[in-house]
């Protein structure tokens, strides 16, 4: 994959997110009805993405037990690795080690990952959505939610009250209803009505602009003054050791008897990996007082990400 045929990838994208950024600088949009867009994206059309994805597919082209564990196992690994070092190294207190670990270890896979696999390795770039869905709504982000209160409020019962309140909001989650209304799909072999696709289908299109547009609206107005050199270690760690820790796991996978990705699948997992933080890390962070530092970490990695995906899509796709 040439140069030019990178940027053919990379650059819709982030002008579509300038697009954003600038419309909301010009006075548009305000940065406030980003938020609208942010909860269409993430009520309606990411959620029809998916259950589309899932349910159009027979129950063994979406469980893929080595995508799964890779990505899981890789991003556990990073979590552990930030926080340890945060503590340890950095003398970091614990909520912001905590911070630290979500910005390293949990990716924008629904408003940036999406899009550019949709560019990169569109056949499968709704299961890697459905299965990156399954991994960070289950696993990761009430993990870290639930350290987050524990740091608070000094553990004891409060932390499982944390995951309690973690497992009642996955239950009302549009994302996580989404996939389980395609896997109930997918493993009932039921054909739906062509009206119930192409309404589906509809909402499902919106998705890639609308939500690259809603990340260049947010990132107005964020600011770099907050001791930005401090998190150059984040975005780094996010970047670049986040693939590297997914693609090190896949590649150890098949020792173990596990049967190994196909290559488009496993593109998928380390481009999944290369993307930046949530775009809500900034909003889970301010609850926290961290909310300064975790904008800076956004901003700065999402600028980097352009360089650092147009390496690894050329890495992924030499030809």
């Amino acid at each position: 994959m040439v140069l030019l045929d990178i940027l053919a990838i990379t650059g819709p994208i982030y002008l579509v997110v300038l697009s954003g950024y600038l419309a909301t600088r010009m006075g548009l949009f305000a940065r406030t009805d980003m938020q609208v867009f942010g909860k269409f994206v993430l009520n309606l059309a990411l959620p029809a993405l998916i259950f589309n994805a899932l349910a159009q597919r027979r129950i063994g082209e979406i469980l893929h037990p080595a995508y799964l564990l890779s990505y899981l196992i890789g991003s556990l690994l990073m979590l552990a690795l930030a926080y340890t070092a945060g503590r340890r190294l950095g003398g970091l207190n614990r909520t912001r080690a905590t911070f630290l670990a979500m910005g390293v270890s949990c990716s924008n896979s629904s408003f940036i990952g999406f899009p550019i696999l949709m560019l990169t390795v569109a056949p499968v770039a709704g299961v890697a959505l459905g299965l990156n869905v399954i991994v960070e709504n289950l696993v990761m982000l009430p993990i870290l939610l639930a350290l987050a209160e524990s740091a608070r409020d000094g553990g004891g019962g409060t932390w499982r009250q944390a995951a309690w309140q973690s497992v009642r909001r996955l239950s009302r989650n549009p994302l996580v209803l989404a996939v389980m209304a395609g896997l109930v799909v997918s493993l009932a072999e039921v054909k739906l009505p062509q009206p119930v696709v192409r309404t589906v289908n509809l909402f499902a299109q919106a998705s890639g602009s609308v939500s690259l547009f809603a990340i260049g609206g947010t990132l107005f107005g964020l600011s770099l003054t907050s001791g930005w050199q401090r998190v150059i270690p984040l975005v780094a760690a996010k970047l670049i050791g986040h693939p590297l820790a997914v693609l090190l796991v896949a590649s150890l996978l098949p020792l173990l008897g596990v049967v190994p990705m196909a290559p488009d699948l496993r593109a998928a997992a380390l481009l999944m990996a290369a993307m930046p933080m949530l775009s809500i890390y900034p909003i889970l962070a301010q609850a926290y007082g961290e909310a300064d530092r975790s904008a800076a970490a956004l901003l700065i990695c999402m600028v980097t990400s352009f360089f650092t995906l147009s390496a690894w899509m050329w890495i992924v796709h030499p030809a």
